[in-house]
């Protein structure tokens, strides 16, 4: 089931994604019919591949039938993503929609619908699996609650986004327009991201519970035990819910709510019919070691720092890409030009980000968060056997192997050895808390490193050297795609201006020049070189004045005339430099504050001020 939390948010990244492939305005008409025959196709291959593990379980091939399963609804998962993307970069579906008015004013609701189309899809596969599936369900499980279940147990992985899409929509009809300013600046975004993803995390848990169709439990036994043990353990909470996950027909619970008023205890009425007293006891103690050890104020940091380091990272990721070029080279040869190779290669290190972080980093503490609130049970019980025999129950109830592994959970069989480990050596209780404490100070240290270099690279002293390195990239390897661009030789001379590397720079633009004597931007650079130079073993007074003279001959504009200006002013022809540089203010449109104060300077009449 947590997988489907993953396969929304990849979904999400794939249609986010979208605008980097969006070239054309336009959709072609037929794209529409592709795209039908593709999910027609993809509902044939579902029926097919449920039916034949339905007859391998008919025929008495039950051994590894669950596992056979579980992978057939990865697997096909993973292919309907497929299906999604080619429907936004291939099929480009949503260009349907770009001319009309109020998805135009408010873009979430296209991503809202086209997240409903991924939806249907996973829909085909959960209805072609039901059959098979349903078999592992204790009870009478019909097919609307196994589909609605699994629907309605996904969409909460959504509602943080939604949230902050529709305020980033509403933006717009803000009435106050320097308000509306403030939310589209960079500190802006940080604030209402901040500000929402706190109000989710309080307030979620009570619009969560009406997803689930969570009621509250009746008075009775089995309510009476849960407060007591609650009530023992010392946890807050709003209220004991009776969770009807696939009819209610697993044995589980869960707990949600990072505050006491807004904490819900869910329990399954499976689990309430099936385990003992004492086993519920041990259950709703591990729900307990949850809050206790704050594993989902933990959660929430653990998505603030991807959403952090995304936010730095994102911007120098793309840049880096670009410039990568040994990734472009093998598709060179399948004469894929690189503008189309680009777009892909950003989708698909999003996506490759976010499955390690979410499946590997986040379902690492998940796992060991999960074992923590095992042995959480020590602190209140004398053994952990009521919670070993729960775990055998869940096993045998579901006919599922205890070594099936989980990515977020430890397997049954790991979880019960690690609790019977603990019970013939209690030390490893408290080595286990000490590693869990060490892995969060360290997961806290990694990401502060990584806010660091993202920032210091985006805004901070990085900034500028990442942005030579990548302009020198990207501007070396552009003379390798058009060499007979001369504009890049005077951009290359520039370069290397900046770089410091004069001499490296009076041959760009020298070479620039040899072969193209009227190319303005070369004469202009070369001579703003030669008359402020901060080495003065490269100012050359006659050259300057020669080639600035031959710019502004050409063409008049303020930029050439403030170089002249200066030339002048170098070779000592002040009230002539004077004269120019009033010129260039009189026609300039921007930056006339600079061409004031040249004037200014030249009206000193004394040795012009250096110009950096």
């Amino acid at each position: 089931m947590f997988s489907n939390f993953l396969y929304f948010l990849i979904a999400l990244v794939i249609y986010a994604s979208s605008e980097l492939f969006d070239k054309a305005k336009s959709v072609d008409p037929n794209s529409l019919y592709y795209g039908l025959i593709s999910v027609a196709a993809f509902a044939l291959l579902c029926r097919t591949w449920f039916q034949r593990l339905a007859q391998k379980g008919d025929q008495g091939s039950s051994m590894g039938l669950d596992h056979s399963i579980n992978g057939a609804i990865s697997k096909l998962s993973i292919m309907a993503l497929m299906l999604f993307a080619a429907d936004i970069y291939l099929f480009r579906l949503h260009l349907f929609f770009v001319d009309f008015w109020l998805f135009v004013r408010i873009p979430t609701l296209v991503a809202v619908l086209f997240l409903g189309l991924f939806l249907f899809y996973l829909v085909i596969i959960w209805n072609a699996a039901y059959e098979v599936q349903k078999r592992y369900f204790p009870g009478d499980l019909t097919k609307k609650s196994f589909i609605f279940s699994n629907i309605s147990f996904s969409l909460p992985a959504l509602l943080p986004w939604f949230c902050l899409s529709v305020f980033a929509d509403m933006i717009q009809f803000l009435p106050y327009a320097p308000v509306r300013e403030f939310f589209n600046t960079t500190s802006g975004e940080i604030i209402y991201i901040m500000t929402f993803l706190t109000i989710v995390s309080i307030f979620g848990p009570v619009l969560i519970k009406k997803l689930w169709g969570c009621t509250s439990l009746e008075p009775g036994a089995s309510r009476s035990r849960i407060e007591t043990t609650c009530k023992r353990a010392g946890l807050a909470y709003a209220d004991i819910l009776k969770w009807e996950l696939f009819g209610g027909s697993m044995i589980t619970a869960g707990v949600m709510g990072l505050v006491g008023r807004f904490r819900y205890l869910l329990v399954t009425p499976a689990l309430l019919n099936v385990l003992e007293e004492d086993e519920i006891d041990a259950v709703i103690i591990h729900e307990i070691g949850h809050v206790q050890k704050y594993h989902m104020l933990f959660y929430l940091f653990f998505f603030l720092g991807f959403i952090g380091c995304n936010f730095v990272f994102f911007e120098p990721m793309i840049l880096l890409l670009y410039i990568a070029e040994p990734l472009y080279q093998g598709f060179s040869f399948l004469g894929i030009d690189k503008g189309d190779v680009y777009p892909v290669l950003i989708c698909l290190s999003l996506i490759g980000l976010f499955v390690i972080y979410f499946r590997f980093v986040f379902g690492f503490f998940m796992r060991n968060f999960e074992r923590q609130a095992d042995i959480h049970v020590y602190n209140f019980q004398r053994d952990a056997t009521p919670l070993v025999s729960t775990f055998y129950k869940i096993a045998s109830l579901s006919r599922q192997s205890i070594d099936r592994p989980n990515w977020h959970h430890f397997g049954i069989g790991e979880r019960i050895r690690f609790l019977e480990q603990c019970r013939e050596e209690p030390g490893l209780i408290t080595r286990h808390h000490r590693r869990v404490k060490k892995m969060i100070l360290g997961y806290f240290l990694v990401v502060l490193i990584l806010l660091c270099t993202g920032y210091s690279i985006n805004y901070g002293m990085a900034k500028d050297a990442f942005g030579k390195y990548v302009a020198g990239k990207i501007l070396f390897q552009q003379l390798e795609v058009d060499p007979e661009n001369l504009d890049l030789y005077v951009f290359v001379g520039d370069y290397h201006y900046n770089d410091k590397a004069y001499d490296k720079a009076v041959a760009a633009y020298e070479n620039v020049i040899r072969i193209d004597s009227k190319n303005i931007h070369a004469l202009n650079n070369l001579a703003w070189l030669f008359a402020t130079c901060p080495d003065e073993q490269f100012r050359d007074r006659v050259r300057s004045l020669e080639l600035a003279s031959l710019a502004v001959s050409i063409k008049r504009e303020p930029f050439l005339l403030d170089t002249y200006a200066e030339a002048l002013s170098l070779n000592k022809r002040n009230a002539e430099a004077i004269k120019v540089s009033k010129e260039a203010l009189s026609i300039a449109e921007d930056k006339r504050s600079y061409y004031r104060e040249q004037v200014e300077r030249f009206e000193k009449m004394g040795r012009p001020l250096e110009k950096l």
